[in-house]
């Protein structure tokens, strides 16, 4: 492909999820448009994280890929690729699934990660490749690779599409109605069982946040931590104590993300969520490295131990104890919550 034509090239992005990739990943929308306004932006999703994807204004169209592998769904995505006549195809997911579906978008450039950065066999695919970087190089600095290797220049801030996102048009009105006062958004759990902070911890914080901050305190998460928050709902049993966990949509979260003081949680997508839409994010690290992984723009708001076994990468403690998690005290935790609150307070 001529760089002549690059300014009004087709750009196919293959990032299906999790949701934290997907909140790092909008960024290079920003930053592509910035540059060539008049190129054409697809990105290609799951169902899950479709919403989302669809709420950045810069986005021209999006591509559902339902997960099932039926051959009624490769066709239906075959037939929708082919509507597009791509030349550049950047695929981010770096897996054997991106891959494929790189291919299927028979764009002239599929530009994917090193051989050495990509997983399944997913560079045979990809017909030109980004330069290979370390692990602790941070994840949205790896994606922003791509842009650098078509020859954009360097952003001096990064946005994500959701500074015009109206919090108000978005929340429920039971749960506006709830949370009229500030409050800190709390995240309870994470897809990876070895990243979870244990319940003392959370009742511990909850209380100070109700009592010393004077602040109401939201909690958030799926099904799988509905118990937890029921516990800690019937002990602390405050006014000021709201229980969302497995309550709301994927734009219902977003939402309130957004309209928190403050988020905290472990390493998870909410984190990289709160940092897309302003929100300043305490990070609970044990399994993984916040060199790779802090939210953007929260960096300095990370809680981590140093035991010998740190950063392991596992889903599930190899030890059974999570001795990384276990040792993060409530009181290390508010001070990054002061902290995060005066920054906040500056953003303002």
């Amino acid at each position: 492909m001529d760089r002549k034509t690059l300014p009004t090239a087709s750009i196919l992005i293959i990032l299906m999820g999790s949701l934290g990739d997907i909140a790092r990943g909008l960024c290079l929308v920003s930053h592509i448009k910035t540059n060539l306004p008049h190129c054409r932006i697809t990105w290609l999703v799951e169902p899950k994280w479709a919403d989302l994807v669809g709420l950045h204004p810069q986005i021209d169209k999006v591509i559902v890929f339902k997960r099932a592998w039926r051959i009624s769904a490769l066709s239906k995505l075959y037939k929708d690729l082919k509507q597009d006549h791509f030349d550049i195809t950047l695929d981010l997911q770096r897996i054997w699934k991106s891959g494929f579906f790189s291919l299927l978008s028979h764009a002239g450039r599929r530009i994917g990660f090193h051989r050495r950065n990509a997983k399944e066999f997913n560079w045979i695919f990809n017909n030109e490749h980004i330069d290979y970087y370390r692990d602790d190089l941070a994840k949205i600095r790896h994606y922003l690779k791509f842009t650098d290797y078509l020859g954009l220049p360097e952003p001096h801030t990064l946005e994500f599409g959701l500074s015009a996102f109206n919090v108000k048009k978005k929340l429920s009105t039971p749960v506006s109605v709830a949370i009229q006062h500030p409050f800190v958004a709390v995240v309870l759990g994470a897809s990876w069982e070895s990243k979870n902070w244990h319940l003392q911890g959370y009742l511990d914080l909850t209380r100070h946040l109700l009592t010393k901050h004077k602040l109401q305190v939201v909690l958030l998460g799926d099904s799988s931590q509905a118990a937890m928050a029921k516990t800690i709902s019937n002990t602390v049993n405050q006014p000021g104590l709201i229980n969302l966990v497995n309550k709301t949509s994927l734009i219902e979260l977003t939402a309130v993300l957004k309209a928190a003081a403050v988020g905290i949680g472990p390493d998870s997508g909410p984190g990289h969520l709160a940092a897309a839409v302003g929100t300043p994010f305490v990070t609970l690290f044990g399994p993984t490295s916040p060199r790779r992984t802090a939210p953007f723009g929260c960096e300095n708001l990370v809680v981590a131990t140093a035991p010998a076994c740190a950063p392991c990468y596992k889903k599930k403690c190899p030890e059974h104890h999570r001795q990384c998690m276990e040792q993060i005290k409530t009181r290390q935790v508010a001070e990054k919550i002061s902290e995060a609150l005066e920054l906040k307070a500056h953003i303002d």
